[in-house]
């Protein structure tokens, strides 16, 4: 009945070129070299006596004939998937992109709470600050972002609140009491700058002029990374300027402590993307519906 169809393995290679518009980068995703992603399209087409793409100097294009196929082959491969991994007694592998400090100070130390109730679902993280395209990259599966999010894009987890924390030892050592007198003086104040430049900037400026405290003769240390302004006020460095989201452990250890009451400055939201690949299959259900769950008091 199938006799006349291609080898799957051909089908696969065409669709992740066909996905990506570039050979190279199928053969980066299916972990060949570009040349036997070559081969193998040039067997295809050969085999179907058509052309699939046009091969430019820099890209590949897809005909009308490789257009029609691709959006077969991509419908087909992901339901092929979803069947097999939900039939499969094999263990499940998540595959989570998200930013180094939400993975190192948040999903880090929940996850075990996760993996207790699904250990059948292994959980690997990629992190960076680069933006993966889940609609192109078939190997994440999901990904927590962190910004201003548009109404059609995403689901919304948590918006969080930016407070200031210090360590018990550096306010016992500090003579500085904000919560009578509202003022800071002569203290380190620990901030973070974001890499992205189209995020809004949490700064102490901004939290004392929204909480109408004044601040004189104070040193503030900049860090290219929230989970260093954490680790630095672990250290006793400074007071930290900290998301409500990813001090919780902290908290919960009593490793830092709030310090000023009520003084917050209102942050951004993190949101999660799910892969159009891999929506539907169990172990992305279950992991969202944990994350929105164990989140939903975090703000």
């Amino acid at each position: 009945m199938f006799s006349h169809l291609p080898q799957l393995n051909s089908i696969r290679v065409f669709e992740a070129a066909a996905r990506l518009s570039s050979f190279k980068a199928a053969a980066e995703e299916l972990n060949v070299t570009p040349t036997a992603v070559s081969h193998q399209i040039t067997n295809l087409e050969s085999k179907l006596s058509v052309t699939l793409f046009e091969r430019k100097v820099r890209s590949v294009i897809l005909t009308p004939e490789g257009e029609r196929l691709a959006q077969v082959a991509h419908q087909a491969l992901r339901q092929l998937s979803t069947v097999v991994e939900d039939i499969s007694a094999l263990h499940s592998v998540l595959r989570v992109s998200t930013t180094t400090s939400f993975a190192a100070l948040w999903l880090v130390p929940n996850l075990v709470d996760f993996q207790s109730q699904y250990p059948d679902i292994q959980v690997e993280i990629n992190t960076g600050e680069g933006l993966d395209d889940l609609k192109r990259d078939s190997r994440i599966d999901l990904a927590i972002r962190y910004g201003k999010m548009t109404d059609d894009e995403g689901t919304a987890l948590v918006t969080e609140q930016f407070a200031a924390y210090a360590s018990t030892q550096y306010l016992m050592d500090s003579e500085n009491q904000l919560s009578s007198e509202n003022q800071l003086s002569s203290e380190n104040l620990l901030q973070n700058r974001w890499k992205n430049p189209d995020l809004s900037p949490m700064t102490w400026d901004r939290w004392c002029e929204h909480n109408g405290v004044q601040h004189r003769d104070c040193q503030v240390i900049e860090f290219d990374q929230e989970h260093h302004v954490l680790h630095a006020a672990l250290a006793g460095q400074g007071i930290a300027l900290l998301s409500s989201v990813l001090v919780q452990s902290a908290l919960e250890h009593n490793w830092l402590v709030p310090y000023g009451k009520n003084c917050t400055l209102p942050g951004l939201t993190y949101y999660l993307l799910e892969s159009p690949f891999s929506k539907q299959l169990r172990k992305v259900v279950v992991f969202k519906a944990w994350l929105i769950e164990r989140l939903v008091w975090a703000g």
